[in-house]
């Protein structure tokens, strides 16, 4: 399971590098995404697929013997806020980009001029 995730998280990776390295501001966007998921799935493989008892005192109530890890499931979570408010936040940086340039190309957004 280890390796069939790491493989998910470079291709995705992978794929959201040569997606943000692309001309056009949405292939840009798209990459901006893939790359928050990647970071997601990261976060999750590395918090560990082994499940294990959680300490408790004796008057605590009787838990189940096997329970998740709430850490990275928090850090899942504020990453996807994060990844959400970033990429609505671009989505409006780009169009409001898109219509003073009058086009999606990254290249001809770049002048000389000062």
């Amino acid at each position: 399971m280890e390796v069939l995730l790491a493989g998910t998280i470079g291709c995705l990776y992978a794929g959201a590098f040569y997606l943000m390295l692309r001309r056009s501001i949405v292939k840009l966007l798209l990459g901006l995404g893939l790359l928050g998921h990647a970071a997601n799935l990261l976060i999750f493989a590395t918090s560990g697929l082994i499940r294990f008892a959680p300490i408790l005192n004796e008057s605590a109530p009787k838990a189940p013997s096997e329970v998740a890890d709430p850490v990275p499931q928090a850090l899942i979570l504020t990453a996807i806020v994060i990844s959400f408010g970033v990429l609505a936040f671009s989505v409006v940086l780009i169009k409001l980009t898109a219509a003073a340039a009058g086009t999606d190309d990254v290249d001809s957004l770049r002048t000389s001029e000062r």
